[in-house]
């Protein structure tokens, strides 16, 4: 009884307070929700005051996650950031033969709380190993989310051109020329 009670409070309780800086949404509608994994907290403090608190989450990532495709489920199972991406995404894992733990469910796309899973990294070196990382991730624990197209990425611009009249973003130093090139003096970047 005490066991069976425990289960059932622990998964009455709120995502929110099992997984650490996740940020929920309000609706609870999974063909709304998305959810933004995000690099790091202050990502998180940007993405949170510019979201729809409506149907988009916010999950941070803190620094670099393993390289889920050179190491076994033993080592992926004990990153307690991975394990709680697979919490947040509520789909559970698809597993060669059945390895894994027992807390973690097995896949069933029918659980998955997000109609978009987007990845949210900074437009820089760190940034794309990031975005790599977690790609790998999903790839190797859960590949049906890639194939079934719910996975996105966001992708931020490196430079924003200003003028007195209008704004363009630019997302390579190429881009940036030839938009200077377009409206010549009085920008600023």
């Amino acid at each position: 009884t005490r066991q069976s009670l425990k289960k059932t409070i622990t998964t009455q309780m709120d995502l929110a307070n099992r997984v650490q800086k996740f940020v929920d949404c309000r609706s609870k509608d999974p063909g709304r929700r998305e959810i933004y994994i995000v690099e790091g907290d202050s990502a998180l403090g940007a993405v949170k005051t510019s979201r729809d608190a409506e149907f988009q989450a916010i999950m941070p990532v803190r620094g670099k996650i393993l390289n889920c495709l050179k190491a076994d489920y033993g080592r992926i199972f004990k990153s307690e950031i991975i394990t709680d991406l697979i919490k947040v995404l509520g789909c559970g894992v698809e597993l060669d033969g059945g390895k894994g733990r027992k807390d973690l469910a097995t896949f069933d796309i029918n659980a998955l709380r997000w109609n978009k899973v987007i990845i949210c990294t900074d437009a820089d070196v760190d940034g794309f190993q990031i975005r790599t990382l977690i790609l790998t991730m999903i790839y190797r624990l859960m590949p049906t989310l890639i194939n079934e197209g719910y996975v996105y990425i966001a992708e931020t611009p490196l430079y924003e051109l200003t003028t007195k009249d209008k704004t363009y973003f630019a997302y390579s130093e190429a881009e940036k020329a030839e938009v200077l090139a377009k409206i010549g003096e009085g920008v600023k970047i």
